[in-house]
């Protein structure tokens, strides 16, 4: 039994302050914001970064680089998971999205393969490494911050709000590709005007950085701090000897969270352009929409989780993945505004699963252990199917030359899920600190 089961009640909050939803949705909006704009731009970082050849294996590679940064989320997660548990999330928080600022700032300004030659493309290796870094430790800490600032019947309405900042950040990244993409012209746009979403990120950082710094550290953690036992233990050996569980239910359930998130917002971009032959502002327009709408309904499905629980929210949005995602598929070869709305939908599916995650996730752990917790589970998920879900896709539609094949992807994904979300034991309104 974890020290905090034992730990008395911690005062239940009647509200939460506009500066802590905004504190814990701004990392987000970062983080997302740097990875959609490398999805949206990844046809022309293919020609900056990689050699010139065969445009579908310069993709993959793009593509490849693109999961490196998933790859490295779990080491980020147990980092500053453990920071965040021994000395608060506050401080882990600020560190994050400074990496994640600068990180991205710098691949504004590479040098490019036609300048440097394969140092350029170990360059944005490395920046992405770094962007991955900084991730594994952002989600993670701004759900326990967020959730341990929220009265309990309202904890999935608030905790939703910090993805929504997940989507606000893929959305401003499609509506600035969109809108450089417009007013600068496609050559202009190849030539450097890639770089000025990359460099946007940094004011945005800072942004963030000045919101996070005027918080204070939440109730939960510092009685969680009080504990002798809490103190001495390590919270990376408290979770995978402890709590192993809980940690594979959270890794099963972000399954298909990112599958379908990277398929639906990032991938389904891709595969408009290159597989079905659209323009490239029909397919930013489209996704721009989709995420515009998925934005909207996602603390509806956070509230929802409040009044009817977490588990039918999960499982209602795991079936609707199982059921809509060849029918999709299938209507994006219409084109026009039937492809835009099978887009929506299938937005809407992942919109669901983001409302009510964060919530969820953090009931199953004890305060001590819940920023590293949530962050290696969730990190865990995306890289196993977030990170690399652009790529499989890719490489599926040209082994099977079947343009379904992605949606079988997230149907798998989806079975995967399905199984911890049929056996997720209620836990809204559950005391955080009896955990």
């Amino acid at each position: 039994m974890s020290s905090s089961s034992t730990a008395p009640a911690v005062h239940d909050p009647t509200t939460i302050s506009p500066r802590v939803i905004a504190a814990g949705a701004v990392g987000s909006i970062v983080e997302y914001f740097d990875f959609a704009v490398y999805g949206y731009v990844a046809t022309i970082l293919a020609v900056k970064f990689f050699a010139e050849g065969d445009p579908v294996t310069a993709l993959l590679s793009t593509l490849a680089t693109f999961a490196v940064a998933f790859v490295l989320r779990p080491v980020g997660a147990l980092l500053f998971g453990h920071f965040g548990d021994k000395f608060g999330r506050k401080n882990a928080l600020a560190l994050t999205i400074i990496l994640m600022a600068a990180a991205s700032g710098l691949i504004g300004i590479l040098p490019t393969y036609g300048a440097i030659g394969v140092g350029a493309t170990l360059l944005l290796v490395l920046a992405r490494s770094l962007q991955g870094l900084a991730a594994g430790g952002e989600l993670g800490g701004a759900a326990s911050f967020v959730a341990e600032k929220s009265p309990r019947a309202k904890r999935g309405l608030f905790t939703s709000t910090t993805q929504m900042g997940a989507l606000a950040g893929s959305l401003i990244a499609s509506v600035t590709v969109t809108v450089l993409n417009l007013t600068l012209g496609s050559d202009v746009m190849n030539d450097w005007g890639w770089r000025l979403p990359f460099l946007i990120a940094i004011p945005i950082g800072l942004f963030g950085l000045w919101v996070r710094n005027g918080l204070e550290e939440t109730e939960e953690f510092k009685a969680a701090r009080k504990s002798v036992a809490t103190v001495k233990q390590t919270p990376v050996k408290t979770m995978f000897l402890r709590h192993p569980g809980a940690l594979l239910r959270v890794v099963a359930l972000s399954i298909l969270l990112f599958s379908a998130y990277y398929v639906a917002y990032v991938y389904v971009n891709i595969h408009m352009q290159t597989v079905l032959g659209f323009d490239a502002n029909f397919s930013y327009l489209s996704t721009t929409l989709t995420l515009l709408v998925s934005v909207i309904a996602m603390p509806f499905f956070g509230a929802l989780s409040d009044r009817v629980g977490r588990k039918p929210v999960f499982l209602g949005a795991t079936i609707a993945a199982l059921v809509l995602s060849v029918p999709a598929f299938l209507l994006f070869e219409q084109g026009g505004v039937v492809a835009i709305l099978a887009h929506i939908v299938l937005g809407l599916v992942d919109s669901a699963l983001m409302g009510v995650a964060l919530s969820t996730y953090a009931e199953m752990f004890p305060t001590e252990i819940r920023y590293t917790g949530i962050a290696f589970g969730f990190s865990v998920g995306a890289a196993l199917a977030g990170g690399t879900a652009p790529y499989i896709c890719t490489w599926l539609i040209g082994l099977t030359g079947n343009p379904l094949a992605p949606a079988f992807f997230v149907i798998v994904t989806a079975l995967i899920t399905l199984i911890p979300a049929l056996r997720l034991k209620e836990t809204k309104g559950i005391e955080l600190s009896q955990v």
